[in-house]
């Protein structure tokens, strides 16, 4: 993290690094920011936030859950999976893993759901799929999520995660660039409101598509945002860039992002958005 929160120990058991002892067998998780270890259900109870302030990568669907009203979720396309267009070697073992080691089918999860019973459609890209990389069926999905938002006048709420195009699915990934900004484009036309919440990491051609074309951009603390890494840009400017170089606070301060919300802020600015947009029913 090129970010550091300020933390200081409130007994002797948070100075050895945990605030409390696990309970037997329960799996303990060390904050890449502050490197204390903790127990998960205490991360979780906490949002998967740490004391410290970093913000832990969670799945798409616990993200879904942390905003919108209980019950409110309904899904879309959930049986569409990947498959190989290109016959890339070993690639259908990763997506089998990727599979087992998620509970997802890919990348991204659609669907519609309320805030407030504000009603609005959803995707949620999943960073424990092959990092969230874009391959035609995330595409595929996100395309169809924003037709149907402009079919029935919907705003949509993206959080993005990824480490971009899928480079075993070849020139078909890097299509899903231009095939979803141009149904963000028709959403848009409609006069119909966009909100992207960027998480860590949203990079490539995620970032240099639907990630940075949303009306209201939004980003956690201390979230990775960028097309190419820094060393890369470093080597191709010839320049030593900032620590801070592609944080979303570097964005922020760049004007690329409106706001920087913690998780725990993200449901009530979520409604506010929506409230102040809403278009009432003829």
């Amino acid at each position: 993290m090129a970010i550091s929160f300020p933390y200081k120990a409130k007994n002797e058991l948070e100075k050895s690094g945990r605030t409390r002892e696990p309970e037997h067998g329960e799996k303990e998780l060390t904050c890449p920011n502050c490197h204390r270890t903790l127990p998960e259900s205490e991360v979780e109870r906490n949002l998967f936030v740490c004391s410290c302030g970093y913000h832990y990568r969670i799945g798409a669907r616990k993200r879904i859950a942390l905003v919108t009203d209980e019950g409110s979720f309904i899904e879309f396309d959930k049986d569409i999976e990947a498959h190989d267009p290109i016959s890339f070697p070993g690639y259908q073992e990763k997506l089998e893993k990727a599979k087992k080691s998620s509970g997802e089918k890919e990348a991204v999860i659609t669907g519609r759901a309320t805030i407030g019973n504000l009603p609005f459609a959803l995707f949620a890209m999943d960073p424990m799929f092959m990092m969230g990389s874009m391959g035609s069926v995330v595409g595929e999905k996100i395309t169809r999520l924003f037709e149907y938002a402009s079919d029935n006048e919907l705003p949509v709420i993206g959080w993005t995660a990824s480490g971009g195009a899928r480079m075993q699915e070849g020139l078909i990934s890097l299509m899903q660039m231009a095939k979803t900004s141009a149904s963000v484009g028709k959403h848009s036309d409609k006069g119909l409101l966009f909100i992207v919440v960027l998480t860590d990491p949203t990079t490539g051609g995620v970032d240099a598509s639907f990630a940075m074309e949303g009306d209201i951009i939004l980003a956690e603390p201390g979230a990775i945002v960028g097309f190419a890494g820094k060393r890369v840009v470093e080597q191709t400017v010839k320049e030593t860039l900032p620590s801070n170089f592609q944080t979303s606070e570097f964005l922020l301060a760049h004007g690329f992002v409106d706001s920087i919300v913690k998780r725990n802020e993200e449901e009530r600015m979520l409604y506010e958005l929506l409230v102040f947009h809403h278009k009432e029913e003829s």
